[in-house]
């Protein structure tokens, strides 16, 4: 089945290149300098460099209300493909947040958009999802569709990608336009093309999450950015839906946090 995204279109109209500091567009910067937490913002009980490494832990059940990010400073992302090379010890989780806004009517270090997920049960690792909002888009070896009304359509699949999480894996988010794709260890996990106009976001933050719940250690030891400059967006154009998509229901989980499926809830 030819991928919705390689269907020749017309671009509807550019969009602005990251504010990130780069030397030029197409080469990668580190957002990490190896020593400590310039240009990041997070809760500093949380938060720390150890070893030349990231990171972030949460002591269990009662440590955080919500989850808590590290949270990028250096400028909004519009346009751009990032690489982080990430670890979790615990049976948790965590994700890299993009074009993500902050959530003060929540809490301090509180983030909202777009996730690439990094977890530990293989059919959320590198699954696209919204923290805070519209939930799961595709999960592990999906790449969805949504319509300008916001309903899910599935355009193809493929084999899931299997991770070791307690190993480094590197994570890879590249946006352009409305069309994001996610992949672990250069394998594509899940793509997204996004149609809801409401809903959707072009540029925003960049933010790391530490997982409430379970006992957990989230670590970063390199994360990469560069800006692309060709991102278009898709328009929607219900004949050239490939041949066998499907309209499908938002994706459920039994896995919130880690590889254990959810605790059955408490009879009222």
């Amino acid at each position: 089945m030819k991928p919705w995204f390689c269907i020749p279109i017309f671009a509807l109209s550019s969009l602005l290149i990251s504010t990130v500091s780069a030397d030029e567009a197409g080469k990668f910067v580190s957002l990490f300098n190896g020593k400590d937490l310039t240009n990041w913002d997070g809760d500093p009980k949380r938060w720390k460099v150890e070893d030349g490494v990231i990171t972030g832990t949460c002591d269990g059940p009662e440590a955080l209300q919500h989850n808590t990010f590290l949270i990028y400073r250096g400028g909004e992302v519009t346009d751009f493909e990032l690489r982080a090379t990430v670890r979790v010890i615990g049976d948790n989780n965590s994700g890299l947040q993009y074009r993500s806004r902050e959530r003060p009517d929540i809490g301090k270090w509180v983030i909202s958009g777009y996730q690439c997920d990094i977890h530990p049960a293989t059919q959320h690792t590198g699954m696209t999802y919204e923290e805070k909002g519209r939930g799961i888009f595709g999960l592990n070896g999906k790449n969805v569709m949504l319509d300008p009304d916001g309903h899910r359509w599935l355009l193809s699949e493929h084999e899931p990608v299997e991770v070791d999480l307690t190993e480094w894996n590197e994570f890879t988010v590249i946006a352009r336009g409305n069309h994001l794709i996610h992949k672990v260890n250069g394998k594509v996990t899940s793509e997204l093309t996004d149609h809801d106009e409401e809903g959707r976001a072009l540029k925003g933050l960049i933010a790391i999450q530490l997982h409430r719940g379970n006992q957990n250690t989230v670590q970063i030891k390199d994360i990469r950015l560069r800006t692309l400059t060709d991102g278009k967006l898709v328009p929607f154009d219900p004949e050239n839906l490939p041949k066998g998509a499907e309209k499908i229901e938002r994706p459920k989980t039994r896995n919130p946090q880690g590889k254990k499926a959810a605790p059955p809830k408490a009879k009222e």
